[in-house]
């Protein structure tokens, strides 16, 4: 990303995230003059003004039309190459995994060999059957509660925050298409998912070093107001099982953080004792 639609990108997260923005004091109109009043008017249409040019440069600068592609064997070798980098076989032999996902602190633990979550948040924690989402346990500040929204919460919770933790092993999911795209003299491969998760219909062109581990992918999702924003994927570790996982993302200045990434081939080699799932156990 270049300096400068580096700063645009950063003019767009201060938009889209007011959090980010410095406290600052509001001066009420009523304990102003007439002619202060006014240059509130003009200073408030004015930054209203630069914040919508600064709109219209972030589309024109960062956005990218989604690239078309090839399907066949060679986006499916390569695709094997990175199944390979990533040593998928023991992944599907990963019964279980945890994390914190970083920009919200929410906490997963994922039981694989049931197709169960446990999703934790703030005072919130709650347990989803991911083969019958509407199905869980709820408790909100240690209480037990009869709530389906806080459910489907969950599960949209988890649905987002795995496909960011283990989305290059997820190149296969059905309703997928695979696509070589040549960008640069180096072929990369340009994902769709027509179906599945909690926005379908989102693209990723992942570029893929030579060895077959992804270095970074554009997006085209329905949830950013750009195309082809581009997220690098580092800090690549070795789980027990052998399966390998990114636990860095980098979108311009904004570094996001897999943390606390554990797996293991069974749930009670990672969580002893009694069984965090119970409630769901019929």
């Amino acid at each position: 990303m270049s300096r400068a639609s580096d700063r645009v990108f950063q003019q767009w997260m201060r938009l889209a995230y007011p959090e980010l923005q410095r406290d600052t004091r509001l001066v009420t109109k009523a304990n102003q003059p007439p002619s202060r009043r006014r240059r509130l008017a003009w200073g408030c249409g004015g930054l209203l003004a630069v914040l919508a040019l600064g709109l219209v440069i972030t589309f024109f600068v960062l956005n990218a039309p989604r690239p078309e592609g090839a399907s066949g064997a060679d986006a499916e070798a390569l695709a094997d190459r990175v199944d390979a980098a990533l040593n998928r076989d023991a992944w599907e032999q990963t019964g279980a995994i945890q994390w914190t996902f970083g920009p919200t602190g929410t906490r997963h633990l994922w039981d694989r060999e049931r197709d169960w979550a446990r999703v934790s948040w703030d005072e919130s924690e709650v347990l989803v059957d991911l083969s019958e989402p509407t199905r869980g346990a709820a408790l909100q500040a240690g209480q037990r509660v009869d709530d389906p929204a806080l459910i489907r919460t969950a599960w949209e919770r988890w649905a987002n925050d795995s496909f960011w933790l283990i989305a290059p092993f997820k190149l296969r999911d059905g309703g997928t298409t695979r696509e070589i795209v040549h960008v640069d003299g180096e072929d990369q491969l340009l994902i769709r998912y027509a179906s599945g998760g909690a926005t379908p219909g989102d693209a990723y062109l992942w570029n893929i070093a030579p060895d077959g581990t992804p270095r970074a992918w554009r997006m085209w999702v329905s949830v950013l107001p750009v195309g082809g924003l581009e997220t690098r994927w580092d800090g690549w570790i070795t789980l027990p099982t052998g399966a390998r996982i990114a636990t860095l993302r980098t979108t311009g200045p904004v570094v996001m953080e897999m943390g606390d990434v554990m797996g293991a081939a069974h749930l009670f080699e990672l969580v002893p004792g009694e069984d965090p799932f119970a409630a769901l156990v019929r």
